[in-house]
């Protein structure tokens, strides 16, 4: 029996079968729902009401009894019984407004960036893919050479290209397009890694195209998908769109995402989301390029090391575990149209290498388009996100690690945390006296959640006036209002509902306070526990950069003072914004790029921290605010000390 479910106020409905769990119709239909947990109804994020018909299950922990009776069920956990109309409530949509947006990043204007200029006057401006316009004399009764041949002949006396492939499709092609434009030609050539590699004639068009050629870089993330047009004649980029990976509707993280893809169909239903999310992006930015698709030769992706296996419908299951190890670290040219890539055949797709199960392409691309392994200072590379990633080293050395944070820096498993968004608090500040907040939220309208840049910022501030101790629980002697117990759970007041858009005040509480504990608490300890081993301390960094796009929001002062980041000077720290994008569009443009990852990737040593005896240690001095060694963090306690005193 199927049953026609309405969303509101999509207006968008869905036949699917009874008992098909509602998450899947919003799917089916086309409609997001915030969806952490890949369906296990542990994050309370699906919220929805249920304003006409009848489900079965959908009641949670997460749900007051108040909500309960007014029609709130979780998303995941209800199953289709009879034809219904769902009300997805604003808190519970997808938003991706702040994707695109870079108002209000703390750090654009300080983000690194490549001059191409200097690529040009180092030789080494020259695209992994390359178009070649060649004038040849016309196939007549003396000179009846073959085709391909007079191409490839042309190519070896004129352009010195002696090491030459093909393949069948282009073969095809050849006879019929040559002859368009009396014998006058464009070819692309995808060049090897290695220089006694072959160069592969990949596509031909008749006349001079030269001036068409473009590139594509993509980062392949967790959360969220980027994609950027690149003219490869200039090397400028030419447009940039993001989009929520649609993955994230099966778990917020790896681990959800690997067990997801183990059961069932699952790894082919991961492998089509990424998919449709890239190809979706791709769509617009070449259409906001104002090109088409044809015109693109290469694409160059990077992802963490379980994305990019989903993304090549490989089986993730042994990288979660022991002794955790992924298919491929390196990974051959393909053409783009083999994995599922909405373009031409001739387009090359060119994968960044990873190190290990936990350390991935995205982090490797960081690392080139931040220069560090060209360098002699030492630096210290940090990707905060989900999964806590930390490279240190230089041009002579490098080790690398990764902890899992958790996704508490992008507003999960927080009772009212949020992905950035129109709504979201950022900023916050807190009166040292009244104890009353004060708080700013992206696109100046009222709130609705808390995202991670702005939990961070919050759990500082209320750490910092004695809102709450070291150990981040409430302050019950404090005699305010805003402190209180609901369902035997202490919560702070952050705004009351009047003053929201939803209809319920937004509160902090001991247990999202915990989180944000326990996540900060794997990022700082993994760094300690890297320094420790290769004997260095953090004053002996000469930098630390600052990796990903929560790093470009997240209020250095605040991330210090929870202990999210060790005590440094704000001079010392460099902002790469997404080094992952950064890097895929340099290795778009510079073939020499290409060589140097391979050198990166086996010049780097790899710790896994469940192997590291001394990282619990860490990690367990790790679990206060801003740790149990306050002499980690003299200028933190001297400055909390002159606040709480009134000085």
């Amino acid at each position: 029996m199927t049953y026609t479910i309405r969303f509101l106020p999509h207006d968008k409905t869905v036949e699917v079968k009874e008992n098909t769990r509602l998450i899947k119709a919003a799917m089916d239909a086309g409609v997001h729902i915030n969806a952490s947990c890949g369906g296990e109804g542990v994050c309370g994020k699906c919220r929805i009401l249920i304003e006409q018909g009848e489900i079965e299950g959908g009641i949670s922990e997460h749900l007051s009894e108040e909500d309960q009776s007014q029609g709130y069920r979780l998303a995941c956990v209800s199953r289709i019984k009879s034809d219904i109309t769902v009300r997805i409530p604003i808190e519970s949509e997808v938003d991706t407004s702040r994707l695109n947006v870079q108002a209000g990043a703390r750090h654009t204007a300080e983000a690194m960036d490549f001059n191409v200029d200097e690529l040009r006057q180092e030789g080494l401006f020259i695209p992994p893919v390359e178009k070649i316009y060649l004038e040849m004399s016309e196939a007549t009764k003396d000179d009846h050479q073959a085709d391909l041949a007079r191409i490839v002949d042309h190519l070896r006396t004129h352009h010195d290209e002696h090491r030459l492939m093909t393949n069948l499709n282009l073969i095809r092609k050849v006879p019929d397009i040559i002859r368009e434009q009396d014998f006058k030609v464009t070819v692309t050539i995808i060049r090897p890694v290695r220089e006694d590699g072959k160069n592969e004639i990949v596509n031909i068009e008749p006349g001079d195209t030269t001036d068409r050629n473009f590139g594509i870089a993509v980062d392949i993330g967790t959360t969220t998908i980027y994609g950027q047009v690149i003219d490869l004649q200039t090397g400028e980029p030419l447009g940039q769109h993001g989009e929520f990976n649609a993955q994230i509707s099966y778990g917020e993280d790896v681990i959800s995402r690997i067990m997801f893809a183990t059961k069932g169909d699952g790894l082919e239903v991961l492998h089509e989301r990424v998919m449709d999310t890239i190809n979706k992006v791709i769509a617009r930015i070449v259409k906001k390029a104002g090109i088409d698709k044809d015109e693109i030769t290469t694409i160059t992706l990077a992802g963490n090391t379980t994305m990019t296996q989903l993304l090549l419908k490989i089986n993730p299951k042994y990288i979660r575990l022991a002794p955790y190890v992924p298919a491929s670290i390196f990974f051959p040219p393909f053409h783009a149209s083999e994995v599922g890539i909405d373009l031409n055949d001739h387009a090359v797709a060119l994968f960044y290498p990873g190190v290990s199960s936990y350390v991935g392409g995205d982090i490797i691309a960081g690392v080139m388009a931040s220069g560090m392994y060209r360098e002699e200072a030492l630096t210290l590379f940090m990707d905060i996100g989900t999964n806590a990633e930390i490279v240190i080293g230089n041009k002579d050395w490098m080790v690398c690690t990764a902890a899992s944070a958790g996704p508490a820096f992008e507003g999960g498993g927080v009772k009212f945390g949020m992905r950035a968004a129109k709504g979201a608090i950022e900023d916050i500040s807190i009166h040292p006296q009244t104890y009353e907040p004060m708080i700013m939220t992206i696109g100046n309208v009222k709130p609705k959640g808390i995202c991670g840049s702005g939990l961070i910022t919050l759990v500082a501030r209320l750490f910092e006036t004695g809102v709450i101790d070291n150990s981040g629980k409430f302050r019950q002697d404090l005699g305010i209002q805003r402190i209180r117990q609901t369902d035997e759970i202490w919560e702070y007041v952050l705004v009351y509902k009047e003053a929201t858009q939803l209809d319920r005040d937004i509160v902090i509480t001991e247990p999202d306070i915990d989180n944000l504990i326990r996540a900060k608490g794997a990022m700082f300890s993994a760094a300690q526990t890297l320094l420790e081993d290769v004997g260095l301390t953090i004053n002996e960094i000469d930098r630390v950069i600052l990796a990903g796009g929560f790093g470009s929001y997240v209020d250095l002062e605040s991330a210090i003072t929870i202990g999210l980041l060790p005590e440094i000077e704000a001079e010392r720290v460099t902002y790469l914004g997404n080094g992952s994008l950064l890097g895929c569009r340099m290795n778009c443009l510079t073939n020499a790029l290409r060589r140097d990852v391979g050198n990166v990737v086996n010049m780097m040593t790899n710790f896994e921290l469940a192997d590291t005896p001394s990282y619990m240690d860490h990690y367990m001095g790790a679990l206060f605010l801003p740790h149990t060694e306050l002499d980690q963090f003299p200028r933190v306690k001297q400055r909390i000390d002159a606040l709480r005193s009134g000085a």
